[in-house]
């Protein structure tokens, strides 16, 4: 089903891991696809690859730490596409594992300015446009980090945390004009992330696999399909939800 056809979606942190997988399964659904990303070389063989496989997709540079950054991205989006149909804010980064006592204050400072501050200033970007044209449906990437507590993780969980707070309060924002603001929380997900963290691990990914109910971490794709329901009219009438895609591993 092409449940995203015809439609223009931007996609932060395109290069890598979800926010990779989210280029090819919504150029799949029918989306033409914005794909955003400081490394210009990865985003562009993502954007090839969907291309290569019928999509629509086209690469546009952007740091959202910086806000400056982010204000030419939807300048440039308001001029090429006129539109914006729905947004899936992934980009992120992680934080070193260190207790909190142990932590660096710099480490805090920019987990905070890209997951936290640069997702709000996107989404206050997005929401400006999707308010002027009157539809459009927003999807930001959080974590389980944000629900559940792990130990040397007090950044990186409070960033994501962030997420979950500003996900739900910008859902009322514009509800009344049926523009909708969701929120994922993936787990242990295949990516170059996971593999850093599994490099902590005596086992590696089959430790990190350890850690779920299933037996295994997600697959990209996965999170990446979660979302395109969201984006597309089958989710209309869901809005402020915190949708955990993570095998059932923050149960226990």
């Amino acid at each position: 089903m092409r449940e995203l056809e015809g439609r223009t979606i931007l996609v932060t942190g395109a290069s890598s891991g979800i926010g990779r997988a989210a280029v090819a399964v919504f150029s799949r659904h029918g989306a033409r696809v914005i794909a955003a990303a400081r490394r210009r070389e990865q985003t562009e063989t993502v954007v090839a690859s969907a291309n290569a496989a019928g999509g629509q997709a086209v690469h546009l540079p952007v740091d959202i730490a910086d806000e400056a950054s982010v204000d030419a991205l939807f300048e440039r989006i308001r001029a090429d596409f006129g539109r914006l149909d729905g947004a899936f804010n992934d980009a992120g980064v992680e934080a070193p594992h260190a207790p909190l006592p142990d932590a660096e204050v710099a480490t805090f400072d920019q987990v905070m300015a890209t997951n936290a501050k640069g997702t709000w200033l996107c989404l206050r970007r997005e929401m400006q446009i999707m308010r002027d044209q009157g539809f459009g449906a927003i999807v930001n990437v959080a974590s389980i980090a944000g629900i559940v507590a792990f130990p040397g993780a007090s950044a990186y969980g409070a960033s994501k945390s962030a997420v979950i707070a500003m996900t739900r309060s910008a859902a009322l924002d514009l509800a009344s004009l049926g523009i909708t603001v969701n929120c994922i929380c993936p787990g242990a997900t295949r990516s170059e992330m996971s593999a850093r963290w599994a490099e902590r691990l005596p086992n590696g990914e089959a430790d990190l696999a350890a850690f779920n109910p299933m037996r295994r971490i997600a697959e990209p794709e996965e999170p990446a399909e979660a979302a395109a329901f969201l984006l597309s009219d089958r989710a209309r009438h869901i809005n402020g939800a915190v949708l955990v895609i993570d095998g059932g591993a923050s149960l226990g």
